[in-house]
């Protein structure tokens, strides 16, 4: 069975906010997803990190216990967690690219704020890109 779990956090230092750390998290990403047949979408804005995960159950859990220990992200909150019919992330890992825009489509400010329905309007709006 397929599951898709949404988490957002917040991040640390320059976390998500130069590009040096970006491609740094998305290089090693890519590898270990294709690795664990995952794929993943995410997102970065403003002192925030919103990911999007797509995989087995199992897969998935052995992810987000490494993401609990990166010290690159506090105060993880496990936004959605269900089973799906299919994939909406094509890709290891995709980085949205215009998240003041994305937020913007979903009447948000502070992704502090961001609830399960936020989380699945993204991922709507991401794939209808």
């Amino acid at each position: 069975m397929l599951y898709r779990l949404i988490y957002a956090a917040e991040t640390v230092g320059s976390t998500g906010s130069s590009t040096l750390s970006i491609a740094q998290i998305l290089g090693a990403a890519t590898v270990n997803n294709r690795r664990d047949n995952i794929t993943s979408a995410v997102m970065f804005h403003d002192g925030w990190c919103l990911q999007g995960i797509e995989g087995s159950r199992q897969d998935i859990d052995r992810l987000m216990r490494r993401i609990r220990d990166d010290r690159r992200l506090n105060n993880i909150r496990i936004v959605s967690d269900k089973p799906v019919a299919e994939r909406r992330f094509p890709e290891p890992m995709t980085l949205c690219d215009d998240p003041d825009a994305m937020m913007k489509a979903i009447g948000l400010t502070n992704m502090a704020q961001i609830t399960a329905y936020h989380a699945d309007r993204i991922v709507e709006l991401k794939q209808a890109a």
